[in-house]
């Protein structure tokens, strides 16, 4: 790790990230699957520095490049800000903030990473965290730019969020093999891009630390950041399909929500829940709830449980929704320390029919202060008309390595 003067050498990540190769196992085939590609190239090179000038003032910041065989980033070189393309940026912006501590109040300004709740794989109300759902099953946070705010007194704390725009989540791309499409037509599918709403987003979260306990209750009042999909045929000539295009639109969404934690001596409880409504004409309301034990015992830290989905009141619109899309399974994780170099992991999701299975595994080895390399693999099957089952084609392998300096 370079010296930089004045910054934190104990925050700062300065990764270069490099060669993340992406092995499709099994042939791409039709309804879900339009692609045929079996290997990807992405390479990433990541800096980022933090600078505290003063002992109340944090400025922290993040530049991220982009380059990939197979489409997915963008040919432009211009610095891109607010990640609102359905490509991923060539040159972004990815984290640009200010933090002010003063007594119990802690201000974050800018772009920034926001993150609600206490449970894995599922996590009902992290409300603030749009995601990168090109490759569905292995998929990165997106930050949001707004106003955060914290204030602490003793065992209780009123978090407030505010978000200008909305951020949306980058889904798979129409022509590959990512991309599913309800009741998908066999004729040819036009991409009319996504009509993005105006106007901002607020939450706020309240949380208390009791004897045996921690809990939080939440609100949020925006938009979902995963799009409705929304069909439209072309007749040329009359009563003959040729095409069928298709645009995303995002529905007016709030949130009620809790989560809360129980340490016992042999694991924690976790539980968190959210109820979901909308003035979204044709959208569904419903609750996502999850109940997990966790517990970390030697090197190793083990988390399980089941995610729930009650729909309240159905609607019509077709949803690209992986959040709801892992509900009503068995979750679980687990990862080991092997030693100071080496780590796995694996973590699975199994529809409570039988209907789907997602299945990760993985092992990472660090070589020398500076290389790690990492191996993953994905296993997906089952049916194709649930939402994990639908990509059952699309099991692979990844090989990453990265380089830090």
């Amino acid at each position: 790790m370079r010296d930089l003067p004045q910054m934190n050498r104990s925050a700062i990540v300065l990764p270069a990230l490099a060669a993340l190769v992406c092995l499709g196992l099994l042939p791409a085939a039709a309804h879900a699957q339009v692609d045929g590609t079996n290997l990807v190239g992405d390479l990433l090179v990541r800096d980022e520095g933090f600078v505290k000038p003063l002992p109340w003032l944090q400025f922290a910041g993040g530049l991220d490049f982009r380059a990939n065989t197979h489409d997915q980033v963008d040919d432009s070189w211009r610095v891109d800000f607010r990640d609102r393309g359905q490509l991923r940026p060539r040159v972004s912006i990815r984290r640009l903030s200010a933090t002010i501590a003063q007594g119990p109040l802690t201000l974050d300004i800018g772009k920034q990473f926001i993150r609600w709740g206490k449970t894995d794989i599922v996590t009902p109300t992290d409300r603030f965290a749009p995601r990168d759902f090109v490759n569905v099953v292995d998929n990165d946070l997106l930050a949001v730019t707004g106003v955060r705010a914290v204030l602490q007194h003793g065992s209780n704390s009123i978090e407030g969020v505010w978000v200008p725009w909305l951020t949306p989540s980058r889904i798979p791309l129409l022509d590959q093999r990512w991309t599913s499409v309800p009741n998908r037509p066999a004729v040819p599918l036009i991409d009319n891009g996504a009509v993005i709403p105006s106007g901002s987003q607020f939450g706020i979260r309240v949380s208390h630390t009791g004897r045996g306990y921690e809990a939080s209750a939440t609100f949020y009042n925006g938009f979902n950041t995963l799009p409705d999909i929304v069909t439209k045929p072309d007749l040329v000539p009359p009563g003959i399909p040729v095409a069928v295009s298709l645009y995303k639109q995002y529905r007016e969404q709030r949130m009620y929500g809790a989560d809360a934690a129980v340490p016992t001596k042999f694991f924690t409880v976790k539980g968190e829940t959210g109820y979901f409504t909308t003035n979204t004409p044709g959208a569904d309301e419903y609750v996502i709830y999850i109940l997990q034990l966790e517990r970390q015992t030697g090197e190793w830290v083990l988390a399980g449980g089941y995610a729930g989905q009650a729909i309240t009141e159905p609607g019509t619109l077709k949803t690209f929704a992986p959040d709801r899309g892992l509900t009503k399974s068995i979750v679980a994780r687990a990862s080991y320390t092997i030693d100071p170099n080496r780590d796995a992991a694996v973590e699975t999701a199994i529809r409570q029919n039988g209907h789907g299975l997602l299945l990760k595994g993985s092992l990472s080895q660090a070589r020398g202060p500076h290389i790690r390399v990492t191996a993953t693999a994905s296993l997906l099957r089952g049916q194709a008309d649930d939402f994990i089952g639908q990509y059952r084609l699309n099991s692979h392998a990844t090989l990453a390595l990265r380089y830090s300096f």
